[in-house]
């Protein structure tokens, strides 16, 4: 019993640990320094999941251990008193949409129990495409572009030129980017919001309908908790964009052939996943609002084996966000 009250409220604790984040890093909204905003939110990620009752070790995060004080591969979290899991974070996803106020910066968080949870390597960058429940038997990654956006059209009985195409604007994209205009699917060229962009691709709140492109790795495992919940497919392969990224993954015994799906990223039902809008709401999520008496914190959580996806509105006393922010210094 006690097994199960713990596994029963993990998710809203994730709820709160993307909440700190969020509050810590929203004070440094366009001000400009993306490595301070990221570093108050990594402090309260830390903080906050430290008080959770979950013997965690992070397999997605933000590097290695001597690249402290980030929330760094290997670090454990939690109590220990907890289940064994697996953590992927992501303390401020869009450290630059931060820094310059822009929309879709979000706090993130997901956990697996432990071994289920893809874990990377070295590897930073892979090939994704995305797409909610209804065209998830539809795609293949070996297809032609205009070929996958046809049978995805199909699926969600549009034609192909009401389709929003997800990318990320990057200049390796500049081929994708024409083959998609070519089919005659429209874009949403985005200048950072990996993970946001996965969650709106499979969501019913976006009007975005596929996510394409080469991404994060990181980002990947950590959007197919969500994928996964939601009933989404991504597949996607290791793409290296360097020769030493590439050296690197072929000697971790990595082969770049292989096509991943969401149940080869995340191997198990009992899966959570949260995430706290920072600045605007371009993925459905409002920023954190401050109103002098308090702050608003607009979030949404996930449980795999229920299927639950909660959206919460938190409303935070001023007294209480004093006392978060002296007990992280303390």
């Amino acid at each position: 019993m006690p097994q199960e009250a713990c596994k029963r409220n993990l998710g809203l604790d994730l709820v709160r640990v993307t909440e700190a984040a969020a509050l810590s890093a929203a004070r440094w909204l366009g001000r400009g320094n993306k490595e301070a905003g990221d570093g108050a939110a990594v402090d309260a990620m830390r903080w906050s999941f430290n008080a959770m009752d979950i013997d965690g070790r992070v397999v997605i995060g933000e590097g290695e251990k001597d690249e402290a004080p980030m929330l760094y591969n290997g670090e454990e979290l939690g109590t220990k008193k907890g289940p064994q899991m697996d953590v992927a974070v992501d303390p401020v996803e869009g450290t630059s949409l931060l820094a310059t106020g822009k929309p879709n910066a979000i706090s993130v968080v997901s956990l697996a129990p432990r071994g289920t949870m893809f874990n990377p390597g070295p590897a930073f960058y892979m090939e994704k495409l995305v797409v909610g429940p209804k065209a998830k038997e539809v795609i293949d990654l070996n297809a032609p572009i205009e070929t996958n956006l046809r049978n995805i059209a199909k699926a969600l009985s549009k034609d192909v030129d009401d389709l929003v195409v997800f990318v990320l604007e990057r200049p390796r994209h500049e081929k994708l980017i024409t083959e998609i205009r070519k089919a005659g699917a429209r874009i949403q060229l985005h200048s950072d919001g990996d993970v946001a962009g996965a969650i709106m691709a499979v969501s019913d709140e976006s009007t975005v309908d596929v996510m394409m492109g080469i991404g994060g790795t990181p980002e990947g495992v950590l959007a197919a908790t969500a994928i996964k919940i939601i009933g989404g497919e991504i597949l996607c392969r290791l793409a290296p964009q360097s020769q030493k990224e590439k050296d690197a993954v072929l000697q971790s015994g990595y082969n770049l052939n292989t096509i991943y799906s969401v149940n080869d990223l995340i191997r198990s039902e009992d899966i959570y996943f949260a995430a706290t809008g920072i600045s605007g709401r371009t993925s459905g999520l409002r920023g954190v609002q401050y109103t002098g008496q308090n702050a608003i914190t607009h979030s949404i959580m996930m449980k795999g084996e229920t299927g639950t996806i909660r959206y919460i509105e938190s409303h935070i006393a001023h007294g209480q966000l004093m006392k978060i922010n002296a007990m992280k210094q303390h």
